[in-house]
């Protein structure tokens, strides 16, 4: 992503106003790649059924294409050798495996029962999406928002690693037994290690190594600061051009049952708008009261509000078949996710100027 670097620009310009021509209509991009998405599934007789068959272990390709270009032009933009900053801020680490793994699933299982006590494979589909902990379009939204490049990476590694190890654990917890202690309806989950791991490896795994191999190989040809004046702006715009083809193959693939089953989708979309609310807003005040920075308050609250629906999706399919209520749920999680975060990208960057030190009239550059 691009920034235009504009330090005298008066504090009332709009914080629109500030951003690249790219960013400045993101959202304008997302809603006509989503509109293209579900016009093609709609239209395109067995388009869903040819990009399914394109898969290997449950990998959509073309979807981790569109993944691989959107996450690999931003982190060949982090600077590895101050990771170790990130990694010493144990209010930031802590935080993060907190608000992922202990707060996230369990508000996502209250808010599926609340909102969908009758409609059980909706309820199933949206409490597997609050397991899927963010590794990918975090990323975007990170950058955006103008966060820590370098603590976004630390911290979507770290769901990497917890996501290994604790999805299918978590899976058993809010699917089966907590459902049996509270006298409600349970419903089993049995996902194998491995395919979260390939998922891992896939999602996160391929861009990282390209991005860090990028930034150590570009700067000892052309050094730092002709890396990052030259280079990354060149490939920056790739990471929007990868999100929407993402996107547009997303709605594409369940196209018809979004726009054949609008209720249902309004009744899943609910619960989820209270969930990125809930996370965001919760987790941005609390990184604001324990006196972070604004670039690692948004990082906290990205990564805290963003869910992992590639392998929400690829769990449910599955588990429970491709026409199944639950996949219905994991596909309608980036429907609503996508235009939400993106609206909290600008909320993000009106709130900065409240932080100590920020600046207040312009973005930083990037």
């Amino acid at each position: 992503m691009t920034r235009t670097p504009s330090p005298s620009a008066p504090a009332s310009v709009s914080v629109a106003a500030r951003l690249s021509a790219l960013d400045r209509f993101l959202a304008v991009w997302i809603l006509l790649a989503m509109a293209v998405g579900l016009g093609l599934g709609r239209v395109v007789p067995g388009l869903d059924g040819a990009l399914a068959a394109l898969e290997v272990g449950g990998i959509s390709l073309p979807i981790a294409l569109g993944l691989l270009v959107m996450m690999y032009p931003v982190l060949a933009k982090v600077r590895y050798d101050r990771l170790d900053t990130v990694t010493g801020d144990r209010a930031l680490l802590v935080s993060s495996v907190v608000v992922n793994w202990v707060v996230g699933p369990a508000v996502m299982f209250a808010l599926a029962w609340i909102f969908l006590p009758d409609l059980p494979e909706y309820r199933t589909g949206l409490i597997i999406v609050g397991l899927a902990r963010c590794i990918a379009m975090v990323i975007i939204w990170n950058d955006l928002a103008c966060g820590d490049r370098e603590a976004a990476a630390v911290l979507v590694a770290l769901n990497s690693v917890f996501q290994v190890l604790a999805f299918g654990l978590l899976g058993w917890f809010y699917l089966d037994l907590l459902p049996g202690w509270l006298g409600l309806d349970s419903s089993g989950l049995d996902v194998p290690a491995w395919g979260i791991a390939l998922n891992v490896v896939i999602f996160l795994g391929v861009p990282l190594l390209a991005g860090y191999l990028t930034r150590r190989i570009g700067e000892r040809r052309m050094g730092r600061e002709r890396y990052e004046s030259a280079f990354l702006p060149r490939i920056g715009p790739w990471a929007l051009y990868g999100l929407l083809f993402t996107i547009v193959l997303l709605f594409a693939l369940q196209g018809g049952a979004i726009t054949d089953r609008p209720w249902d989708v309004a009744r899943i979309a609910l619960p989820l708008l209270v969930y990125f609310a809930l996370m965001w807003f919760g987790s941005f005040v609390f990184g604001r009261v324990i006196g972070m920075s604004y670039d690692r308050t948004a990082t906290l609250a990205f990564t805290a509000a963003g869910n992992n629906f590639e392998l929400a999706i690829a769990v449910a399919v599955a588990t429970f078949g491709v026409t199944s209520g639950q996949a219905l749920a994991g596909v309608v999680g980036p429907l609503i996710e996508v235009p939400v975060l993106v609206a909290l990208v600008y909320v993000s960057l009106a709130w900065r100027r409240r932080f100590p030190g920020a600046r207040t009239g312009a973005t930083a550059p990037r």
